[in-house]
């Protein structure tokens, strides 16, 4: 009779701590879409003015590479080159949201239907009142991207991810996006998947939450990302565990040097095999909110010259298209093992009218850290290699990722 209590037992608590698969999708960035209207230089002359005539502008607006500044925090992201987005829903009834998973920060927020900004007419927008499970925080939250502030209220509400049901789940609603870029946002929303550390709003960050409320099997969580879209899947967020089918031999892990973003050391990075950068260490985060590689001015831009990438008026860098089959490999050496980009891999390919063109992944940001100055390894470098982040033991598992032959 015991037997069978436990066994039943056992079949009853089961799905509240399976492996949940959350599908990404991979849409074209908000630079992407820009570009091709040819109307990409009109917007950063309205918008960022300073990014033109620059020969090494930067990428990101003046003003956002500090980590943090007191209560609202200065977060790293590159919105304008955004690819992968996945689906959430908050309150009873649900209300569904498109949303970037985002290691690069540690706040859930969705645009609220009280928002005043032209972003948030194109956007789902939360409302509260018909959700029976709505709980008024009150308290405001800002967070700062650039271009401004997003302002916000703080509630807490039932949240849906994939399977998982998270109750009680602090969030924003925004009632102010300020970015003329949030207008083209594919996105909703961002649902940040870092440490606590980095959180504008008060209360636990989603992961936390799962973790208190032993949703997940395991303390980890893992992402695949696509190179193009047309793959089968163009990513994929797993919660509980990782998925052994998307990546091939062992997994490298990395201790977490600092519990804020997923910051580890990086040993050095190597140019056709010739250690030309970090020589002696350097701090790095693994960030899939941010699209590109970005490393310290001088650095990015050395490594723009040894790879033949010519600036352009706008802040972008160029390469030949044609000869991307004799072109360096560039190395990112972590923990000892190697991490090898083609430029095949490091280049991003766009269509621009009838033309091809071909950008460098590698971008120019300075950050400074106590460590030293900060490498992010987007989106870039993570599509080639599936990642692991392990809150259990604090530390980032990389591995080939098994991508299809046609990509």
């Amino acid at each position: 009779m015991w037997r069978f209590v436990l066994v039943l037992l056992v079949v009853w608590t089961w799905p509240s701590s399976a492996l949940v698969r959350v599908p990404l999708r991979r849409l074209p960035s908000i630079r992407s879409q820009l570009r091709v209207d040819g109307s990409l230089q009109e917007f950063l002359k309205d918008h960022h003015p300073d990014m033109l005539g620059r020969r090494y502008a930067q990428c990101y607006p003046p003003g956002t590479l500090s980590l943090r500044l007191g209560r609202y925090s200065e977060k790293i992201y590159n919105f304008m080159d955004a690819q992968y987005y996945g689906e959430i829903s908050l309150g009873n009834p649900e209300q569904n949201f498109s949303v970037i998973f985002d290691t690069g920060s540690s706040d859930l927020w969705v645009p609220s239907s009280y928002c005043v900004s032209q972003a948030c007419g194109s956007h789902g927008q939360f409302k509260a009142f018909e959700s029976t499970t709505f709980h008024h925080d009150g308290r405001r939250f800002g967070i700062n991207y650039g271009s401004g502030h997003l302002l916000g209220v703080m509630a807490r509400d039932t949240l849906k991810v994939g399977a998982l049901t998270i109750l009680n789940q602090e969030f924003g609603e925004s009632v102010y996006e300020p970015s003329a870029a949030f207008v083209m946002a594919k996105f909703d929303g961002v649902l940040g998947m870092a440490y606590p550390a980095l959180a504008e709003i008060l209360g636990n960050p989603v992961f936390d939450n799962m973790l208190a409320q032993k949703a997940v099997e395991e303390p980890v969580f893992s992402f695949y990302l696509s190179r193009t879209g047309d793959s089968s899947p163009e990513g994929e967020l797993l919660l509980g565990g990782t998925d052994e089918t998307l990546f091939t031999g062992p997994i490298n892990w990395l201790p977490v040097t600092a519990k804020a973003y997923w910051q580890i050391q990086m040993d050095s990075v190597a140019v056709q095999g010739v250690s030309s950068f970090c020589r002696q260490g350097c701090p790095a985060i693994v960030d899939t909110g941010t699209s590109l590689i970005t490393g310290p001015t001088n650095d990015i831009l050395h490594l723009q010259q040894l790879i033949g990438a010519s600036p352009t008026n706008i802040g972008e860098f160029l390469v030949d298209c044609a000869r991307l089959s004799s072109l360096p490999h560039v190395t990112f050496i972590l923990g000892g093992k190697e991490y090898t980009l083609t430029a095949e891999q490091y280049v991003r390919k766009v269509n621009v009218g009838d033309r091809e063109l071909c950008f460098s992944g590698f971008h120019a940001m300075d950050i400074m850290t106590t460590q030293g100055p900060l490498w992010i390894l987007g989106d870039v470098f993570l599509t080639q290699f599936y990642s692991i982040f392990d809150r259990g033991q604090d530390r980032v598992g990389l591995a080939i990722a098994k991508h299809s032959s046609a990509e």
